[in-house]
């Protein structure tokens, strides 16, 4: 039977360092057209911005990406992908307000790009998860040695995905609401497998 009430609206940040996959991961899930706020690496941006295993980024986001995914009759996801270079972060207040969660991706060839990330989640106490970018021709590194990396707690899941894949970007942004709502209820957290 379908629900007479409108869907509850969650907001949830997709973070990460510059090139990780958070806008195509807010492009693959979303039922909408996403609104990207792309711009050309200029010269002068590529100086500070395009890193060495991200040479041939042409693009980056330079507010947010938005997008809008439904869960089913009760539950809508409204998704807001932050800049990843550390010269936007000023934005992430505002971009963060209201958020149920983060999303944060990593790519395990530069973890300490979502450092950043993980450190902003951790002091403003917003729950997340990480998921991993299993980039094609990228090292693959279990759980454990991602955990141990980013220093992260054992509650918090780290998961692996690949961003062009809709099923798998679902399968983590609902992990990701499962333990907002664990962690609102004040509930333990029980680790994803």
């Amino acid at each position: 039977m379908r629900s007479e009430l409108p869907p509850v609206a969650l907001k949830v940040l997709v973070a990460g360092g510059f090139g990780v996959g958070k806008t195509t991961t807010v492009g693959t899930i979303s039922e909408i057209e996403p609104l990207r706020t792309e711009a050309a690496i200029t010269d002068l941006a590529a100086i500070a911005d395009v890193s060495a295993t991200a040479p041939d980024k042409v693009h980056t986001t330079v507010a947010l990406d938005f997008g809008r995914m439904t869960i089913d009759d009760t539950l809508v996801l409204y998704l807001f992908g932050t800049p990843g270079q550390d010269r936007f972060s000023f934005m992430w207040d505002e971009i963060a307000r209201g958020a149920v969660g983060a999303l944060v991706i990593a790519d395990t060839q530069r973890l300490a790009c979502s450092f950043p990330a993980i450190d902003y989640c951790e002091r403003r106490r917003v729950p997340f998860v990480i998921a991993v970018n299993c980039f094609e021709g990228a090292p693959l590194h279990d759980e454990a040695a991602v955990r141990e990396a980013t220093a992260v707690a054992a509650g918090v899941p780290i998961l692996f995905f690949d961003a062009r894949e809709q099923n798998l970007v679902k399968l983590v942004l609902t992990a990701l609401v499962e333990r907002a709502l664990a962690c609102a209820r004040g509930e333990p957290v029980v680790r994803a497998s």
